[in-house]
């Protein structure tokens, strides 16, 4: 954690909104992304366990009453904050996923899936979350929960043991047992290098790395 809330210029407040009748739609959403914004920096620079309502609306500059006009409590607010890391990091549709898959070269589908899965684990957010799961899931296991149900860890799983069943229909490894296996290959030694547990990779290297794994990988599996 390298900032504190209490070092932070919290921004001034926005002008007041127009007086009479309910808030238009595009109004309403921006509400709902200042609430998420605060939400967000709040979790990552103080914790999930020191963060509280009052200080999200305090630092969304909204009331308590419109804070739980969108959301049911810290756990909701926390599992929208998941659900838009999610949407940041993968393709923007289901085609675009499915794009990803598609075709019988099982090498070309795992090096773009790849691409896509390990740039997604080292972005900022990313890291973010996962510090806060690391360090509160003990106190408060419904954050994993939340992070498994919101995430896109079992979709990636279930779609990379599909593409082998199909490319690799005579193998005898377990595939669901394999496409786990693939992405701890991939995504462990970069993670624990941007933690600081180590020098984080660079460009070429995390390229080099995504080769590395693929070709190890489908040597084991033929």
């Amino acid at each position: 954690m390298t900032a504190r809330i209490s070092d932070t210029k919290i921004p001034d407040a926005p002008a007041a909104p127009r007086r009479g009748g309910r808030p238009s739609r595009e109004q309403a959403g921006k509400i709902g992304d200042k609430i998420l914004d605060a939400a967000a920096f709040l979790f990552f620079h103080e914790g999930y366990g020191a963060t509280s309502i009052e200080e999200i609306a305090r630092r969304a500059r909204v009331s308590k009453r419109t804070f739980y006009a969108r959301f049911d409590g810290k756990p909701d607010i926390f599992r929208a904050v998941v659900r838009r890391i999610v949407a940041h990091v993968r393709p923007a549709d289901m085609d675009g996923v499915s794009n990803l898959f598609a075709g019988d070269d099982i090498d070309a589908v795992l090096r773009r899936v790849a691409q896509v899965i390990l740039h997604g684990a080292l972005s900022p957010e990313a890291l973010a979350l996962n510090r806060i799961i690391i360090a509160e899931a003990s106190r408060f296991p419904e954050l994993a929960m939340i992070v498994t149900e919101q995430g896109m860890r079992a979709e990636a799983i279930s779609r990379i043991a599909d593409a082998l069943r199909h490319c690799h229909a005579d193998a005898r490894i377990d595939p669901v047992f394999a496409a786990e296996q693939f992405l701890l290959m991939l995504i462990t030694a970069p993670q624990r290098r941007a933690y600081g547990l180590g020098v984080p990779m660079t460009k070429d290297e995390i390229a080099a790395w995504i080769t590395n794994t693929v070709d190890l990988f489908l040597n084991g599996v033929r």
